[in-house]
This record gives structure tokens, C-alpha cells and sequence, in this order.
């Protein structure tokens, strides 16, 4: 690496403009680099080794007057020849209102070699920015940022005005068109789009330029910058009016990037203002240095662009899988005793379905018709279960963890609410004990019933001894079951995630007010038959997805590992159960007295335990991300769980006798 001298000497101002972006680039380079060690006795241990170099540098050019005449003339060509306004309006902004786009953009930055050959002074600030620059530019002190400035400016003590307004204009035109949008403009709420904020905006500032344009005093102009500050206040709230409107009108990936777009351009005009206003600059002008190097660093990576959205996104994915999750937690012996019948009736059902599997099977499709048709098999049953109000225990946790998730709201602030969380996993708890007891005393009868009328009827079990063998074989707790069992729980979870997002693109399109007043569907239905229609899809469409995708993932995921070569199946306790049952009624009761029915026999526990644990834990991930816990909030919860263990063991898993 160049070291300063050499940067210095290569300092030239009628340089052609690449070269003078690449010593730019060369310079930073320097700049950030490692230091050495740094001395316990060294006064100035806390301080940066970038801002220990910025302020070296400086003290080189006093004492070089020619080396600094050429460095000053140098960056001050380039910031002539570029556009300043444009970095500062512009930069860390997705030119389009997409997400899509923007998330293409940033794969770009991140994969792509930038240039330093380029006419736009963001892209060039791109290019001389690292990650971490943020860090040190916050550490650096007022006199080092005037020193900087004066490299730059005649007046460093003044900031350029007519920078900072065109720059303010440019992000008032911006948001202004952000929130006159019409996917954003339908979703505000209608007292605070009659205050017309977004119309002012850019009136207000227009109003602020003219102030400084015609010389006003400065009382004049703080007060045209606290009008455009409430204005742009009054622009967030209507945006985040939308938000509150979420049940009615759904939410888009597009909408939630506009909204972080208006509220991130605010910021930036917020920093702006404080620049243009501040009597001493300096302390603005290294807060809005950081801002731009965080917002550099943040485009070179996709993690915080999709952490941002994943909130909100996540949160109304919650909420609307909670709708249905309530049906799963009993809180009484009542339900718990309610639950227990629900899921013997689905356990019934799943018996049929296992039956069902091994038939398919025997058909000896191609991998992939076999996969859609083991799949087609699961959804039909588990939309039965739905449609008769029964239960599959393995759904509960993925349902369940976005209901339990709503009860966190407050709880930084109120210890009730840790307590009620608790008593809701423990509630939830009881209700996997009633699910997978229901389930697994019906499924077993019903198949060994089906079996022995295989016998009766035929001579013969439904399902033969070589079926038998392979589940023993498949089922043993000494193989892979345990790690197919974990897998199943991502599908439980995936299904539960695919439901949320039908059930919002639903409510987002509307279709329910389609069904209900679309002329051709009432000339069909007729209108109280197409109101009904209308509330039914509405109650049931997130049911119908979750059990649907549910079911087409069990049987279409192992089908397309075996394409790829990955030797992946599924492990789902109930299914497990049943086939298990299968081979019991195949080889009959001899088959108690061999090791391997005692090993799948073990291996359901822990099939169940997995299903249940991992589909819950990453719902659960989801869930608490849409509230954008801290992490100390979720020690608390941590520790209040397990106290109640110790306290009250038999709470989780007994239910009350009130």
C-alpha cells in the first residue's frame, strides 16, 4: 500500500477524472488500514486509527503548503465536476419503488467490481466506502471535520446552502410521490390524508428555499425548517396509518419498502436541516458523514434490507396464522377435554390416510406423480380434518406460536404480561399432550380395524409383509428418523408461514369483497349464497393453505430430494404411528417379541417431540422477530419458564381442575 508521502505526491488536480476517483479510493484505503497494537498507557488507545491518520494527514498538509494547495484543488474539482445534491438526496435510495428491484440492486453491489470511471458522486462514495467506516467517522472530533472541510470549502464554519436546499427539494419531491402512490394513497387513513400532508410537502419546501434565497433572518428561517419538520412528522404518521389498516387491506412487500423508504428520507432531511441551521456545523456534519457511510455499508449486503421488512411482514404473517392458532391452545379442562375428542377424530382420519399411502405406493408411479400423489393424499385428509372441526396435533405448534407471540405487547414494561406468556405456554403445552394422545388412540385402532379386515375379507392384510419389513426398516429409532422428524417440523413451520401469506394476499386483493358484490359471481351464487361464500373463504382460507401446502410439501419435498440425490423423507408422528400400526396387523403379534417393533416403537417420542419442537421454535423465531424483542426481554421469558418448571412441573402437562 501507498503510504502517505506517496499519496501526496501523486495529489494532481488537472489529473482526468478516473484518476482523481482512484487516488480518492488509494487515500481511504490508507486511511482505514490496521495500526499496530495499541499501548494500555497510550492516552489515545480509545481513539481510532482512521481518525489518528485523518488528523496526521492534516497536520502533513499545514505544514506542506503545496501538498495542500494541490489536495484542495483536487477535491474540490471533483466535487464541481460531480453532483453534491444528488449524494445527498439520492444516495442510499432504491431509484425504483420496488423490492424487488432494489433487492437486485443490492446483489449487484455486493457481486459486481464498481468503477471509479463514473460521473455520479454516489456511485463513487460507494466505491471509496468499507464497512466500518461509520464507526470511526462517529469518533471524529469537531476540529478534525473542520479541518476536512476546509479542504473542501473557503468556509468550512458554513455549510452550502444551496447544497442542502436543492437536496431537501429533491427528497420532498421524492416522498411527496411515495405517498401520493396509489397503493399507498388507498391504505391511509382517511383523517390523516385529509390534512393533505404530502401536498404541503413540497410547498413547505419551496417556502424554505425562498427564505434563503431572499435573505430572510434566522428566526424567519427556523421557522419555515419547524414548519417542513412538522409537515414531515404529519407524513409519517399517515404512513404508519397504514399499518393500523393491515386486517382490512392486507400489506404488500412493495408497500412496507415504501413506507421504510419515506421513513428513511425523512431521517435524511431531518440530518439536512440540522446542517443548514446548525451555528457550528461540525458536530451535523459527522452525523450526516455517518449516516451516508452506514448507508453505503448497508447496500453492499441484503441482511438489514430484509431484517427490515421481515419485521413487518412477519408480524402480519403472525397475526393472521393467530387467527387460527386460538383454535389450538385450550386453557380449562374442558377444552383440554374438547381437544382430546378433536384430535381422536383427525387421528381416525389419518388412519384411512395411512392405508391410503401404502396403496398409492403399491402403484409404483414415476417419483414425481408418486410424490404429488402421496401428497395430494395428505392434503385431501388434513382439509377433511379441517372441514370436520377435528385436529393433527403436529399443526398446533406452527399455529399456535404467532397467538402466543400477540400476548408479548407490552412486556418490556409490565411483569403480568411475562407471567401470562408463561401460563400461554403452558396452556399450549397441555393442549401438544391432548393432540398427540388423541391422535395416536384412534389412528392405531383404525388401521389395525382396516388391517383385520383385510385378513377377514381377503386372507390377506391391506397392507403386505414386504411393506412391513420396510417400515421397520425406515422407522428405527438407531437410523435416520430423528433427523427426517426435525425436517418435518420445517415443513410444519413452512405450511404455517405459505397460510399467513395466502390468507394477507387474500385480504390484499380483496377477493372476498369479490366474491360477495362481483356481479358475475352473484348471477351464479345468488346474493345471500355469495355472502356466505364470501365470510366462509374468508374464516377458512388460511386453514385451507396451511393444510393444502402442508400436504404437498410431505409428499412432493422427498420426491424432489430424490431428484436432486438427496435421500430426504418425511417423519410425521401421526403418519409414523399408523404405519407402525400397519406392520403390527401384517406380521402380527409375533412382531411384539422382536427388538426392531420396540425401537420404531421408541422412535415415535421422539418423532412427536421433534415435529412439535422445531415446527414451534422456528414460529415461534417469527413471531418474536415481528415484535422486534430485545434481547434481554427474551431472558426474562427464558427464566421465567423454567421457574415455573420447578414451582409447578404438572401445570404443563396436567390441565387445571377448575
Amino acid at each position: 500500500m501507498t503510504g502517505l508521502a506517496g499519496l501526496l505526491a501523486q495529489a494532481d488536480p488537472a489529473a482526468p477524472a478516473v484518476e482523481r476517483h482512484l487516488w480518492l479510493v488509494n487515500l481511504l484505503a490508507w486511511v482505514r488500514a490496521d495500526g499496530p497494537a495499541v499501548d494500555e498507557a497510550d492516552p489515545l488507545r480509545d481513539v481510532p486509527w482512521p481518525v489518528r491518520r485523518l488528523r496526521h494527514l492534516l497536520s502533513e498538509l499545514d505544514h506542506d503548503a503545496d501538498a495542500h494547495g494541490r489536495v484542495s484543488a483536487l477535491l474540490r474539482q471533483t466535487l464541481a465536476a460531480l453532483d453534491p445534491a444528488g449524494l445527498l438526496a439520492d444516495f442510499g435510495f432504491s431509484p425504483r419503488q420496488g423490492f424487488v428491484s432494489e433487492l437486485a440492486e443490492r446483489l449487484r453491489l455486493g457481486l459486481l467490481p464498481g468503477t471509479p470511471q463514473t460521473h455520479d458522486l454516489g456511485e463513487l462514495f460507494q466505491l471509496v466506502c468499507a464497512d466500518g467506516d461509520a464507526t470511526w467517522l462517529a469518533a471524529l472530533d469537531d476540529a478534525t471535520v473542520l479541518g476536512l472541510a476546509a479542504l473542501c470549502t473557503d468556509t468550512p464554519e458554513e455549510p452550502p446552502q444551496a447544497v442542502l436546499i436543492e437536496a431537501l427539494q429533491l427528497l420532498a419531491s421524492q416522498m411527496r410521490a411515495t405517498g401520493l402512490a396509489g397503493a399507498m394513497r388507498q391504505r391511509i387513513d382517511p383523517a390523516a390524508l385529509a390534512q393533505r400532508p404530502f401536498h404541503e410537502l413540497a410547498r413547505t419546501a419551496e417556502a424554505l428555499r425562498a427564505a434563503h434565497r431572499d435573505g430572510a433572518d434566522a428566526a424567519e428561517r427556523l421557522q419555515q425548517a419547524g414548519y417542513l419538520r412538522a409537515v414531515l412528522q404529519a407524513c409519517i404518521e399517515a404512513a404508519d396509518s397504514v399499518r393500523q389498516h393491515l386486517d382490512e387491506h392486507g400489506i404488500s412487500v412493495d408497500l412496507v419498502f415504501q413506507i421504510d423508504q419515506l421513513r428513511r428520507r425523512r431521517e435524511r432531511m431531518e440530518l439536512l436541516l440540522d446542517l443548514l441551521l446548525a451555528p457550528q456545523p461540525a458536530s451535523a456534519w459527522r452525523r450526516l458523514l455517518e449516516a451516508l457511510a452506514e448507508a453505503a455499508a448497508e447496500r453492499r449486503g441484503l441482511g438489514r434490507l430484509l431484517a427490515r421488512h421481515y419485521a413487518l411482514l412477519a408480524r402480519k404473517v403472525t397475526e393472521r396464522s393467530a387467527e387460527t392458532g386460538e383454535h389450538y391452545i385450550t386453557r380449562d379442562r374442558a377444552g383440554w377435554l374438547e381437544m382430546l375428542r378433536h384430535a381422536a377424530g383427525g387421528g381416525a382420519v389419518i388412519g384411512f390416510t395411512t392405508l391410503a399411502k401404502f396403496a398409492l405406493g403399491a402403484l409404483a408411479l414415476p417419483i414425481f406423480w408418486a410424490g404429488l400423489a402421496a401428497g395430494l393424499n395428505y392434503a385431501i385428509s388434513f382439509v377433511l380434518v379441517q372441514l370436520l372441526h377435528w385436529t393433527v396435533a403436529t399443526k398446533q405448534p406452527a399455529m399456535t406460536a404467532p397467538s402466543m407471540a400477540a400476548k408479548l405487547d407490552g412486556i418490556g414494561r409490565d411483569e403480568q404480561a411475562v407471567e401470562g406468556f408463561v401460563d400461554e405456554v403452558a396452556h399450549l403445552l397441555r393442549s401438544q399432550m391432548a393432540g398427540i394422545v388423541g391422535n395416536l388412540a384412534l389412528v392405531v385402532p383404525v388401521v389395525l380395524a382396516l388391517q383385520g379386515l383385510g385378513w377377514w375379507w381377503a386372507g390377506a392384510p391391506l397392507v403386505g409383509e414386504a411393506d412391513a419389513r420396510y417400515v421397520l426398516h425406515s422407522l428405527d429409532i438407531l437410523g435416520p428418523s430423528a433427523f427426517f422428524a426435525a425436517f418435518t417440523g420445517v415443513l410444519l413451520f413452512a405450511s404455517s408461514l405459505i397460510a399467513g401469506w395466502v390468507e394477507n394476499w387474500f385480504v390484499f386483493q380483496r377477493l372476498d369483497s369479490a366474491i360477495a358484490w362481483n356481479p358475475r359471481s352473484r348471477a351464479l351464487l345468488g346474493p345471500e349464497r355469495a355472502q356466505r361464500w364470501a365470510r366462509w373463504w374468508r374464516a377458512n382460507v388460511s386453514g385451507l393453505a396451511a393444510n393444502t401446502s402442508l400436504g404437498l410439501l410431505l409428499g412432493l419435498v422427498p420426491a424432489l430430494g430424490s431428484f436432486f440425490g438427496l435421500p430426504i423423507e418425511v417423519r410425521h408422528v401421526t403418519l409414523a404411528m399408523g404405519q407402525l400400526a400397519a406392520a403390527l396387523g401384517a406380521l402380527g403379534t409375533d412382531l411384539l417379541q422382536q427388538p426392531a417393533f420396540w425401537r420404531c416403537l421408541a422412535a415415535i417420542p421422539v418423532i412427536g417431540a421433534l415435529n412439535l419442537g422445531v415446527s414451534f421454535f422456528l414460529a415461534l423465531r417469527v413471531a418474536l422477530a415481528s415484535r422486534q424483542l430485545k434481547l434481554k426481554d427474551q431472558a426474562r421469558l427464558r427464566d421465567a419458564i423454567l421457574g415455573r418448571l420447578r414451582r409447578a412441573p404438572a401445570s404443563f402437562f396436567w390441565p387445571p381442575r377448575g
